[in-house]
């Protein structure tokens, strides 16, 4: 029974294609079967290796949907395209398949005549051949494809990151600006872009967090400070307070628990928080930079606990430059 393997490569970066990969392997058994396996599990030069192999010997395709293409669409609807692209893409070699085995636990081949053919599983790309060696494929073409793109923009490191949001990719998109590359659906580069969401962020705030935040923003009013934004949210963070005092400009996380014998609301403000913080805080500069290009900013994290229905609990709060 031909099975044909799919698996995507490319989901989570801030810039470049979401590849998907599709493979039929050959009937009868190779050595290299044995060395199959999900595409990040490998070194790039057994990845290179097995991907010239399963080029050479198997009916492939590949489903490419470019940044700004997918911004259009949304992440579904951009898996499901490259999906059926790199499908329509083994079908025009009129190769045999009786199975289609999808990783993950989304049929995005639901609705057409395929539908019934095909079954998804989670972590498929390390359990099923076909699966891994689409993984493969779909890995090794997009690097190429990324690395290629370093020499068109040779400030922004695409041979190293590959398109994912390291700090070093983050940092030269604050200093470089944004490439046709970039995805503008994802933070940092939607705040920068100006790009409008289809759908309505969640709101998670919860009336004692509620509660908690005008405690500490009531609290820097009184030494000074004037709040201009509260709850600013980006695509994945939320800063509480924004507020200025004199030439600085300071980002509050608020914290609250009810009793502080087991540590205060500083204890879970973690390294990746702070990461989180220094982002969220560096997209809303950059995009309010005409008005607070002359503030120095400070991150801060605020501590409150006991009793808040009166307001009268003192934060206590700790400021971290930005730098």
């Amino acid at each position: 029974m031909s099975v044909l393997g799919i698996d995507e490569v490319g989901r989570g970066p801030l810039a470049g294609p979401l590849v998907v990969g599709a493979v039929i392997l050959p009937d009868t058994e190779r050595e290299w079967f044995a060395e199959l396996n999900d595409s990040k599990k490998l070194t790039a030069k057994k990845r290179e290796a097995l991907n010239q192999l399963i080029l050479a010997e198997s009916a492939t395709g590949l489903g490419w949907v470019p940044a700004a293409e997918l911004d259009k669409l949304g992440i579904s609807e951009a898996l499901k395209l490259a999906t059926h692209r790199a499908v329509k893409s083994v079908q025009s070699l009129h190769a045999l398949f009786s199975q289609i085995i999808i990783d993950g636990t989304i049929n995005f081949l639901s609705h057409t005549p395929l539908e019934s053919y095909t079954s998804t599983l989670i972590k498929a790309d390390s359990k099923i051949r076909a699966v891994s060696a689409a993984s493969i494929i779909a890995k090794v073409a997009r690097d190429h494809y990324m690395i290629n793109l370093a020499d068109k923009y040779p400030d922004y490191g695409f041979n190293k990151h590959v398109g994912y949001g390291t700090r070093a990719h983050v940092e030269a998109i604050y200093k470089y600006g944004l490439t046709p590359e970039h995805r503008k659906s994802f933070e940092p580069c939607k705040s920068l872009s100006g790009f409008t969401p289809t759908e309505k962020l969640r709101k998670n705030t919860t009336s004692i967090g509620q509660r908690a935040e005008q405690a500490v923003a009531n609290y820097l009013e009184q030494h000074g400070h004037t709040v201009i934004e509260r709850n600013h949210k980006t695509y994945f963070y939320e800063i509480d307070i924004i507020s200025t005092k004199a030439d600085h400009i300071y980002f509050t996380e608020v914290k609250y628990r009810k009793s502080a014998i087991h540590g205060n609301g500083l204890d879970v403000i973690t390294k990746t928080k702070l990461n989180q913080m220094y982002f969220a805080a560096l997209s809303y500069l950059k995009y309010h930079n005409s008005k607070l290009k002359n503030l120095q900013p400070l991150l801060a994290a605020a501590a409150v606990s006991g009793d808040l229905n009166d307001f009268s609990s003192t934060p206590q709060i700790t400021w971290l430059p930005i730098t």
